[in-house]
């Protein structure tokens, strides 16, 4: 286990285990440089603790350069709740997963992620102020999918010189929150969208909405498209289906996308473009960031706006599309995987801050 800690870079590891409630949980802690370390909680199946333990540290460090990557006072986290093999009491697991957050005070501030919504969060927060994505904070999908989107736009400048998507085909993978959104969005800029997911009700209603066609879950990473937009769960892009893509670039709102980091170079080698994952998805964060300290202040204080805190989001989701010009054009200079260049800015950031705080 101490080898996952030192591969992966965290600086803490929280283990909870309540036999009552059922809750197996942990709480990983990559970096606390910038600020209390914001990430959400992700509550699926998990075949060993080994494999929930290997995603929160993982998650982790992702969240810790999307933070330095998208200027926010925060570091990274990320927590993960096994879903109990027996039955169990929802409300209660959720309490006592907020009690595990609260004994950490303030180290970790816990959001939305696969498998929660405000509902567990306004569970969690009836226990534990270190919470946002509650219900009286709003959604944070649509601003992940924003960004996203103005994601693909930047992507789409650099690798082929268009302003617009209009005709372009994007092979979306999975139709999810975010997923959902982003094809929207798409589709009301012209874009063809071809969908696939697991939720046929989904698929359907993806397919009445916006888009033109909708493939097998298998199938959708060999569809011949200008984009392919994993938004579903980590590690889409493997050995196995590096080799099948048709696409000229890689942009989605998925987790840690790459199973390995060196298939970046691959995607680099082949001549595909590929926005990092944690760039290019960090609308959410940025959401949650400023929310959370736009309630907090509000505690104290009249502060900004709710229109203006909006106004503030929306601009620094629009950077998202800078932020990855600024990686494609340093790996076009220094002939490196995308994937690498946003590592090595993140690194730099987070080290800048260490200087500055010496």
């Amino acid at each position: 286990m101490f080898d996952l800690l030192d591969q992966h870079q965290v600086s803490e590891l929280h283990v909870k285990f309540d036999a009552s409630s059922g809750l197996r949980s942990f709480i990983a802690i990559h970096s606390t440089d910038l600020g209390p370390a914001l990430g959400g909680c992700r509550f699926i199946k998990y075949s060993s603790e080994e494999k929930a333990l290997c995603d929160a540290l993982s998650l982790a460090k992702g969240m810790s350069y999307k933070a330095a990557l998208a200027e926010v006072p925060q570091g990274g986290g990320k927590s993960v709740i096994m879903v109990p093999d027996r039955s169990y009491d929802h409300r209660a697991l959720f309490l006592a997963f907020g009690h595990f957050v609260e004994s950490l005070n303030g180290r970790y501030i816990t959001a939305i992620d696969s498998g929660t919504s405000a509902r567990e969060m306004d569970i969690i927060k009836s226990v534990s102020s270190h919470v946002t994505s509650t219900s009286n904070a709003g959604n944070p999908s649509p601003y992940t999918a924003q960004g996203v989107f103005e994601g693909i736009k930047a992507s789409v400048k650099h690798k082929l010189g268009f302003e617009s998507l209009d005709g372009l085909r994007v092979a979306l993978q999975g139709v999810g929150n975010v997923g959902y959104e982003l094809g929207r969005l798409l589709a009301s800029v012209g874009a063809e969208v071809v969908v696939a997911d697991v939720n046929k009700a989904l698929v359907n209603k993806a397919l009445s909405d916006f888009a033109v066609k909708a493939v097998a879950p298998k199938d959708i990473v060999k569809e011949p498209c200008v984009v392919f937009a994993p938004c579903g769960l980590s590690n889409v892009i493997n050995q196995n289906s590096v080799d099948l893509l048709k696409c000229r670039i890689v942009a989605g709102s998925a987790n840690v996308q790459l199973a390995q980091a060196e298939l970046g170079q691959v995607l680099h080698n082949r001549g595909i473009l590929y926005a990092p994952d944690y760039v290019i998805n960090s609308g959410g964060l940025i959401y949650a960031s400023l929310t959370h300290s736009h309630l907090l202040k509000s505690k104290h204080t009249a502060g900004e706006s709710i229109a203006d805190l909006h106004q503030k989001i929306q601009e620094k989701v629009r950077r998202i599309g800078s932020t990855l010009s600024d990686i494609y054009t340093r790996s076009a200079k220094d002939g490196r995987a995308t994937s690498d260049i946003a590592d090595l800015l993140a690194q730099e950031r987070l080290a800048s801050f260490q200087d500055q705080a010496a």
